[in-house]
């Protein structure tokens, strides 16, 4: 999948031993490092070679209105856009006066890498100027955990051969309004309609309105405020010179760049250190002027402490994280290396988030806009609440901040309670496209569900009783008005489900027996609310307005949810009136055709039986309790050969239910492509930035899938199904505060305790206690069973319900279709 001669296996790193213009975007994401507050791409210091040199801060946005072909009532009208924030990352080269430029550099050697231990991204370059002279660039790019406004850069400079000058020169740039010192226009132009959805809006005019700037010394201060949208923010930069050489220093600065240049008159194998300290501060109301005030505090005390120790707090972080989180297998570097990339992606995009959301590409890159989808909730979040419950706690407290906005929402679109905006970063809808967006009213449950596994993984009921509570009732209210009763069954009509190449559809699988888990979850919590905490539940009545019969309406409707079956086929039909449709031959759809929603109409797609991404088959697993073992195996052999690898959502899903029916060597098959999807590029849009909900997924996969881990009503569960080629799978959960350790070899699993409480857990049905310091061995004697090959496409006798699979013309094809006046002939 990668070249492993350029990217050669490292279980503890990412490496990059030879550089390529060819794939810079890929390379700027893969290497990118954030801490969930802001991200930087690794796009190279020395300001030259680059696809975006991007800046990222989590929730800073910029508003502009939707301009749609014909408008509608309750269309979303002001869109949002994450903003490509000014780039501190700037550290220029001179030696004899001419500047390193990596595209055109002869390099004798060349080293890129992204630690797993620490975040940190770092370089070794040797270099050979036009003179002859070899200079040996060092580099390395630190975003800190502990303080999440601080990055730490430095650039070391050593001319092994002879003495020469030496420039660095360190910039501060605007990229997103403004031109760097070579007239390069930034890459973020203007607004306009785009082809692939999956890409960042473009905005024509200025964004960031410059407001104070100033020098001192070698601190640099620039400051914005957004133009429509209204935010500020401040970015300083400070830098420390060290070296055995004289140098002098100058700087300049205008409203959009900012300079501190230092000459050094260095000496043959006598380094040259630079170290560049900066802080990014945002907010939605606080002044500029503030912002500015609260950065330099931060480099203040940041300076103050020194580098070093801002690598060991990072490395201790770090490895207290991995300690906590990090899933092994044994003998296989190479998918060691790439599941522990994919676990500190979203360590990288959630760690800081601190109240906001995790962004589709975390701060990896400007794709999806920098919006918050269900992506969080349902791939992100499982991870987060058995690894860092803190984490997950924060990302749902950005859910609860956004409460109003979404009973605005709702009041909207004419329903009660709150509807959760499909993709948002201030809390509003900013889905332009609503067959794919605004209904996709899962969402709702989506986010329902991420509360309740939450409070199960972590016996948090005070932030259910504060704030959970209120996100169920507004969201279990909706459905009450959205749904309608027929012959003393709950329908839900004009939805989509995950799958967006089936839009708009009655009672679509996965919304109905979502939304049947979010109206019990509502009414149960309010009842044991007034059972157990009585303070709190008259004062939820009070503040939300909830009334007891409306709570038991809600346990009604969830137990009388229509949940489609058809009996003639044997399975679950994704929606009413999916098994009408023709079945998309994807066998012979050629690769030059995916993903279909680039090459399709969407009209097109919408009259097949073809999927996006796994859309029952994720509900059989997010809800697998409710379903037995024979129809989740029917379902996912129907639908499997029906789904498209167009999602990098929906592998992951695939894998998990793979493994729990028995295809165990497809389950591994989805596995590998969900991990390497943006190491490899698989959809060739790892450009935009990094899919962290497949990040997620990789470890849903691994212990979910593999481990087989279930925790269905609170309860922990396995039912382990090892892959046959690996040795071992480890994996540590957190479970009410209490730290496990879970091995699974092909002949036992076994649990062991820290400290804390006795935990209850089941293996296949049989139930066992581990207190602290203990372990309990728990013998297999298989791994589950196993079904050879994979799925194909199902025939029916039927025809009306079972068309014959077709592909739609492409162009060419349609050019032979015969003229009317050659029919008439």
């Amino acid at each position: 999948m990668m070249d492993r001669e350029r990217f050669p296996i490292d279980p503890w790193r990412l490496v990059e031993t030879r550089f390529s213009e060819k794939d810079l975007g890929v390379t700027e994401t893969i290497f990118a490092s954030g801490n969930g507050y802001f991200g930087m791409r690794a796009d190279y210091p020395e300001g030259s070679a680059a696809h975006e040199q991007g800046t990222f801060v989590n929730g800073f946005h910029e508003t502009w209105p939707i301009q749609h072909a014909e408008g509608a009532y309750g269309f979303a009208e002001v869109g949002q856009t994450i903003v490509n924030v000014p780039d501190a990352k700037v550290m220029r080269v001179y030696v004899d006066d001419e500047p390193m430029s990596i595209d055109l550099a002869d390099m004798a050697e060349y080293e890129r890498s992204l630690d797993f231990r620490d975040a940190t991204q770092r370089r070794q370059i040797r270099w050979v100027t036009a003179t002859g002279k070899q200079v040996l660039l060092e580099s390395n790019r630190l975003i800190s955990f502990e303080d999440r406004h601080l990055a730490v850069m430095q650039m070391k400079v050593t001319v092994l051969n002879a003495d020469a000058p030496v420039v660095v020169n360190c910039q501060v740039i605007n990229r997103q309004d403004g031109e760097d010192e070579y007239g390069g226009r930034p890459k973020v132009a203007k607004a306009e309609g785009i082809a692939d959805p999956r890409k960042s809006e473009k905005i024509r005019e200025r964004v960031l309105v410059p407001q104070e700037h100033w020098q001192a010394g070698a601190r640099s201060t620039l400051s914005y405020r957004t133009a429509s949208s209204g935010m500020t923010l401040a970015v300083l930069a400070d830098h420390v010179v060290e070296t055995e050489n004289d140098f002098e220093s100058r700087g300049l600065i205008e409203p959009d760049i900012a300079r501190n240049v230092f000459r050094i008159d260095a000496k043959a194998g006598v380094p040259v250190t630079v170290t560049k300290f900066v802080s990014y501060h945002s907010s939605r109301g606080v002044p500029a002027a503030e912002l500015i005030d609260r950065g330099r505090r931060t480099l203040d005390r940041a300076m103050s402490e020194g580098i070093d120790t801002h690598f060991a707090r990072q490395r201790a972080g770090l490895d207290a994280f991995g300690e906590r989180s990090v899933v092994r297998v044994s003998g296989n570097d190479a998918l060691q290396q790439a599941i522990r990339w994919c676990l500190l992606q979203i360590a990288m995009a959630s760690a800081r988030a601190d109240g906001w959301g995790v962004p589709a590409k975390g701060m990896t890159g400007s794709g999806y806009s920098g919006h918050y989808f269900w992506d969080t909730e349902v791939y992100v979040m499982p991870f987060l609440d058995y690894t860092s419950p803190r984490w997950a706690r924060n990302a749902l407290r950005a859910r609860s901040t956004m409460l109003p906005a979404a009973r605005r929402r709702a009041s909207q679109l004419s329903e009660a309670g709150a509807l959760i905006p499909w993709r948002t970063i201030n809390g509003e809808e900013a889905s332009a496209y609503y067959a794919a967006g605004t209904a996709q009213f899962h969402i709702n449950a989506d986010v329902a569900y991420a509360l309740v596994k939450y409070v199960r993984a972590t016996g948090d009921e005070k932030f259910m009783a504060e704030q959970g509570v209120d996100i169920l009732v507004e969201t279990a209210r909706l459905w009450s008005t959205l749904g309608f009763w027929r012959g003393g069954e709950f329908h839900i009509h004009g939805v989509t489900g995950p799958d967006e190449y089936t839009t708009v559809v009655n009672d679509n699988l996965f919304t109905n027996v979502m939304a049947r888990f979010n109206l019990r979850a509502a009414s149960r919590v309010v009842q044991q609310m007034a059972e157990r905490a009585p303070d709190m539940h008259r004062a939820m009545s009070e503040r939300l307005g909830v009334r007891p019969d409306e709570v038991d309406s809600w346990e009604k409707m969830g137990a009388a949810m229509f949940i489609p079956y058809s009996e003639e086929a044997g399975i679950h039909p994704q929606d009413a009136l999916f098994l009408e449709r023709e079945l998309w031959d994807l066998e012979n759809t050629p690769d030059s055709q995916r993903p279909l929603l680039l090459h399709f109409h969407p009209l097109v797609i919408y009259r097949f039986q073809v999927l996006k991404q796994a859309d029952v088959v994720l509900a059989q697993f997010l809800q697998g309790d409710r379903f037995t073992p024979e129809e989740k195996l029917a379902d996912f052999e129907y639908y499997d050969p029906l789904t498209t690898a167009d999602s990098t959502l929906s592998g992951v899903a695939q894998a998990v239910m793979a493994a729990e029916v028995g295809y165990q060597d497809l389950a591994l098959e989805y596995f590998e492509h969900s991990l390497f999807v943006d190491l490899a590029d698989l959809h060739h849009n790892a450009a935009d930035g990094v899919h962290i909900a497949a990040a997620g997924g990789v470890w849903m996969a691994l212990v979910n899938g593999f481990g087989g881990m279930r925790d269905f009503a609170g309860k922990l569960s396995f039912d382990p199904r090892l892959p046959e080629s690996w040795q071992d799978l480890r994996f540590p959960l957190t479970w009410h505060g209490t730290r496990l350790e879970v091995t699974l070899t092909r002949d036992e699993i076994v649990v062991a305790a820290g400290e804390g409480e006795e935990v209850g857990f089941s293996v296949r049905g049989e139930d066992f206690v581990v207190r602290p310091g203990e372990r309990v061995a728990v013998a297999l004697t298989s791994q589950g069973p196993v079904r050879p090959g994979k799925p194909a496409i199902r025939r029916h006798d039927d025809d009306s319900l079972y068309p014959r699979a077709i592909v739609p013309p492409t162009p060419d094809e349609a050019d032979l279709i015969p003229e009317f006046g050659e029919l008439g002939e």
